[in-house]
């Protein structure tokens, strides 16, 4: 790998990392902006769904317009848009701009994230390419994880800095991907020797949905949707349930980002190679749904905060044990099964937070005790699934 290779895929990683900051930023601010602002429950739902829905719509359109004209153009429009979604989020004081700027977020992160993927793919060879997209990936994982807990230590000084912060940090990393990101006629594909055709079943027909794969697809929508279900309103739940101030969820979503953090990169393979991934699939709904439904009969903020922990955990790790179990499903399908996993990931993330914030504005309990029955259900899901690909003589 040549140094220019390397410095474009450092610049990469940073701009996919600091975007993914940004989806989950807002977060541990939630409930001040809710009280200040005397907003609803549903409206800090609806807010961050916006974010979804428009990263939704515009990926696939992203993608052919950066085959088209570019992958570094539509880098650079993505991270300056970035910056004006979060220095409207900071100037502003009114519902219906926080909206304007969560779409604009949204339509940035479908801009960045999947053409940086595209121009990984470009400059590597697939020898290097798993390592690579590996290291985007933790970025991805590391922004989401990251975020509460930054934006929550931030607004220590003000519910505002978080939001000054990223948009001075979009701009910076605008300016180097500019100056140090070589351009795409530099950014060459390497060639590589041709393969021997793999003879497949197409992915429109009936050979390739086999059970193992519609219930991995089933279980990547139901843990975003129990995720973002579960994080979009937790702030609020919290701070109105328990009284947690804004110190005591920044302590909860650091510790959550520094653990999750360390299961991925440290533990997770172990785990995969002990247990298989089904068996790790069924741990993480398991403990998931027990530790939702823990939060709902919980009576001291310790046993809020560690219930907390363990279900972030949960679903910091069953994503990736999805996620390699559908990357065995074909060889040659990659490019449609990452495609669903994505649009499948944004629909959970459009509908967690908008159930969840309707469902609060009712009773304060039910949102979770929702998600824990999806839990269990795709926990008892998960005795069905067996090796994509293969017929598997015994079971984890």
């Amino acid at each position: 790998m040549t140094r220019k290779t390397k410095r474009a895929i450092f610049i990469l990683i940073f701009s996919e990392f600091l975007v993914c900051l940004g989806i989950s930023l807002v977060i541990p601010v939630m409930p001040f902006l809710k009280t200040e602002l005397h907003l609803s429950a549903t409206d800090m739902g609806i807010m961050n769904a916006l974010f979804a829905l428009a990263q939704f719509v515009a990926s696939p359109l992203i993608g052919r317009l950066s085959d088209k004209i570019g992958r570094k153009p539509v880098l650079t429009v993505g991270l300056l848009l970035y910056m004006v979604s979060e220095v409207l989020f900071a100037l502003t004081n009114y519902l219906w701009v926080f909206d304007i700027s969560r779409l604009i977020g949204g339509l940035s992160a479908a801009m960045v994230v999947p053409t940086a993927m595209a121009l990984a793919s470009d400059i590597t060879t697939k020898r290097q390419r798993a390592k690579v997209i590996g290291w985007l990936s933790a970025a991805f994982s590391g922004g989401l994880i990251l975020g509460p807990g930054i934006g929550g230590i931030l607004a220590g000084i003000s519910y505002k800095t978080p939001f000054w912060v990223a948009g001075a940090l979009g701009l910076l990393s605008a300016i180097v991907l500019i100056a140090l990101l070589p351009s795409d006629a530099e950014n060459k594909r390497v060639v590589e020797e041709p393969e021997q055709a793999k003879t497949t079943a197409h992915p429109m027909s009936r050979a390739f949905w086999t059970l193992p794969i519609i219930i991995l697809f089933t279980m990547i929508l139901v843990s975003s949707f129990g995720l973002q279900g579960f994080e979009s309103i937790y702030s609020i739940y919290v701070n109105e349930v328990f009284n947690f101030s804004l110190s005591n969820i920044a302590l909860v979503l650091t510790l959550n980002g520094l653990i999750s953090l360390f299961l991925q990169v440290a533990l997770f393979d172990t785990m995969v190679s002990k247990w298989g991934e089904r068996r790790v699939i069924r741990l993480c709904f398991f403990l998931a749904a027990i530790c939702t439904i823990w939060i709902t009969q919980a009576h001291t903020k310790l046993e809020v905060m560690v219930a907390t922990l363990i279900i972030f955990s949960a679903f910091d790790l069953l994503r990736p044990a999805i996620t390699t179990l559908l990357t065995k499903a074909s060889e040659s399908d990659q490019g449609l099964i990452n495609g669903l996993n994505m649009s499948l990931t944004s629909i959970g993330n459009i509908v967690g937070p908008i159930m969840s914030g309707m469902l609060l504005d009712w009773n304060t309990h039910v949102p979770y005790l929702v998600v824990a029955v999806f839990l269990i259900v795709s926990y008892l899901m998960a005795f069905l699934l067996k090796q994509p690909g293969k017929q598997q003589s015994t079971v984890n």
